[in-house]
Order: structure tokens, then sequence, then C-alpha cells
């Protein structure tokens, strides 16, 4: 990341810019940094500006004592200031919730887009699940278990115990494991999981939700809901598109909807 800026409670954020046109910041999700989502700001640079930056708690960004969703959404008007002051959000995964949260609390972007919020209104046993996962996360992370906590995580994705088993003896385990705190930022904005109806029916700027075609039936719904939910909400299926949406396909959707 080639730049900085500060948050409200002094928390160093870095960031980069690419591109020309309407200005959009990129949020990432849980177990991911700026990095995570470059590719989709190369996608968009020929018709946008894309911003990408490192969330509080993550590769090149501080991490300032305690966390808030509240700090979060400091971080994005941070970056709103520093871009110019005008600018749509997009997040991904938890990081839609985040931007959802944000554009309810008055952020003033001028329009959102989010793909596949996770809310796990529509996925059978979703509430006991999210509970068991938070306290056991919790329990890891106090305990100082990092890599059992990026294991939850990942079971929690429904990775296969053979994958999870893999992925402990790869190169890429030990920045997971670095990134592993930030995994209860993301479990405190996504809240109780369930859909926030009254938070979403706050918003007041355009929002592009999006999901995949391939993505489990409950995740669809729940981004339908989203999109039912805000008073200016549209919904777009990208055919063929798992959560692990690939940049080519989501590019083109989320610039349409950007520039129009």
């Amino acid at each position: 990341m080639d730049k900085k800026t500060t948050s409200r409670d002094g928390t160093s954020l870095a960031y980069e810019v690419i591109g020309q046109g309407p200005t959009v910041i990129l949020v990432s999700g849980a177990m991911s940094t700026g990095g995570t989502v470059a590719p989709l700001a190369q996608r968009l640079a020929d018709r946008c500006t894309a911003v990408v930056y490192d969330r509080r708690g993550r590769g090149e960004s501080g991490d300032t004592k305690p966390y808030a969703v509240e700090r979060e959404v400091e971080d994005l008007a941070a970056l709103l200031d520093a871009v110019g002051g005008e600018a749509a959000l997009f997040g991904v995964s938890s990081g839609g919730a985040l931007v959802l949260q944000a554009v309810a609390r008055g952020l003033p972007a001028v329009r959102a887009a989010v793909y596949e919020v996770p809310y796990t209104d529509f996925l059978p046993g979703g509430a006991e699940r999210e509970a068991a996962y938070k306290e056991q996360l919790n329990k890891a992370l106090a305990d100082g278990r990092r890599g059992d906590a990026v294991e939850l995580f990942l079971r929690l994705t429904g990775l296969a115990e053979e994958m999870i088993q893999r992925a402990r003896q790869s190169p890429m385990w030990a920045g997971m494991e670095a990134v592993a705190p930030s995994l209860a930022y993301d479990d405190t904005v996504m809240g109780d999981g369930l859909l926030p109806r009254d938070r979403l029916a706050a918003i007041s700027v355009p929002v592009l939700v999006v999901a995949g075609g391939a993505s489990p039936d409950w995740m669809r719904e729940a981004s339908r809901e989203v999109s039912r939910a805000v008073p200016e909400g549209a919904y777009s299926e990208l055919a063929g598109q798992t959560h692990m949406v690939e940049p080519d396909v989501l590019g083109p959707v989320l610039a349409a909807f950007l520039t129009e």
C-alpha cells in the first residue's frame, strides 16, 4: 500500500488507489486484507477509481483497542475524506455487512453494493451455529490459539477437514494466523447473524446486492431479502458463481452500477 490516512481514533490506515472514473472503496471480508480485493480493483480500473485498503488489525494498517463497529465506520469516513469526499462503497461477505451498517448510520457514500452478506436467517440451525462459533472463537482468541481460531472460521465456511489440515501445512497459514484476531471484528460486525431489517430500511442510497447462482440457496435468499429490505435495493445473480466470485464476472456488473 502506497498511501496512509488516519482514522478518528488515531489508527493508521494503509490504502492505494488505481483507475479513473467514479470512486469506489472496496471493503474485504473476514480473513482478508486489501490485497484480497485488489484483483477486482484491477478489473474496475478502466471505468472506476478503485480504492483498496487494509481494514484495521490487518496488513499494513494499525489496530487501536478497544474494537467497535463504530471505529470501522470512522475508518471508512477517513478514507472517504482522503479520496475527495465522494465515493461509493462495495463490500464482500462480512465486509458487505460493514458497508450496510456504514450507510445506514449515515456515512455519506453516494451508493453501495454488496456481495453475499452471510445473514443466517435462511440457513437451518443458523442461529445456533452462529452462537456456537462466537463462543468458541472468543475462547480460542482469549487463549492465544490463533490457529484454532482460523480452523473454526474455515469450518464455518464449510471447508472440508482434509482441506483445513492441508491449509495448516501451507506457506499461507502464517499469514492467516496473523489476521486471526480480526475474526472477532467481523463476528461483531455480523452481530447475531440475522438480517437487520430495521437498519436496512434506514438506508437512503441505491444499493446493489449480488449473489452467485451456484452459491447455496440460503445465501442467495438472504441476498434477495437484503435487496427487498433496502428502499432503493436491486438484486443481481451471477450464473455459475460461488462465494469466491471471479473478478472478471463481478467487475462488469459492479462497474455498470457505479457508472450509471
